[in-house]
């Protein structure tokens, strides 16, 4: 018990010096903790694709990179557990695996009604929920969006969807099976407003011609790790992770993650 016990703590080192940070290390998880955790002994972390924010896929290696990527091994070896990384294509994709008990641990934004389910951590980034239209479209404001008529086109289950769909009153919603897909199917000819998470929004207009944002934001999305609420634990592992999450912000490690991963349009959470 006592070598594992080194074994974490010199992991713990080992993994803040490698990023370049010296945070206060995180003391190490006792055993129901880590039984609640990762059950299996294996650390199942979902991985959300659909944002590039928070993670893409490295075109050389196939395998997923960024910020919650970094945070994820962090986790794993402040805990001493193996890490697998499982990735998805959208946000409502790694909540339902997460629900099904098939994953241990998401990067997700924080909303009231995956909150039923999902035991939250305080946020670790913050990202921007925004519109864009044709160019030709008569729309100038966000506050133009929400009028009889016009077809607002979201990704299925994102944060976005989950916050328009309380907040819009007249538009109507034309839904995605992923945030990527968004632009694309809006290209295509549904709709009249495209709805996203900015930097998605921004590079996906990058490649169409006849597009344009429409200024300003429509949400702050909080972006945080989320955990089962079913099990056992989850308020004491839930605690836990809100402690590496604020040793992460408080040491940089959170905002050189943005750095070496060329992310615009987010910044740390305070």
């Amino acid at each position: 018990m006592m070598n594992r016990l080194i074994f974490r703590s010199c992991c713990c080192l080992f993994a803040l010096f490698a990023h370049g940070q010296l945070a206060i290390a995180s003391p190490p998880m006792d055993g129901a903790l880590l039984q609640s955790f990762a059950p299996t002994g294996v650390l199942r972390v979902g991985i959300n694709l659909g944002n590039p924010v928070l993670a893409s896929t490295n075109t050389t290696t196939q395998k997923p990179i960024g910020v919650t990527v970094d945070i994820a091994h962090e986790i794993g070896a402040r805990t001493g557990l193996p890490v697998q990384l499982i990735p998805f294509q959208s946000a409502g994709a790694t909540v339902s695996a997460l629900k099904s008990n098939n994953i241990d641990l998401i990067f997700v934004a924080i909303d009231p009604l995956r909150g039923e389910d999902v035991s939250y951590t305080p946020p670790y980034i913050q990202i921007e929920g925004a519109y864009l239209v044709k160019s030709s479209s008569p729309i100038q404001s966000n506050q133009e969006v929400d009028k009889v008529g016009n077809e607002i086109i979201v990704g299925l289950g994102s944060a976005y969807d989950l916050y328009l769909t309380r907040e819009i009153k007249h538009a109507t919603f034309i839904r995605t099976t992923s945030s990527p897909a968004v632009v694309d199917e809006f290209m295509s000819g549904k709709g009249n407003v495209a709805a996203g998470v900015k930097q998605q929004l921004e590079s996906d207009a990058a490649r169409y011609s006849g597009v344009r944002m429409l200024p300003g934001r429509f949400m702050v999305i909080d972006q945080a790790i989320g955990i089962p609420k079913a099990r056992p634990e989850s308020v004491k592992t839930t605690a836990y992770l809100a402690n590496v999450i604020a040793d992460l912000k408080a040491s940089g490690f959170v905002a050189s993650a943005l750095k070496r991963h060329d992310i615009q349009g987010a910044k740390v959470a305070e």
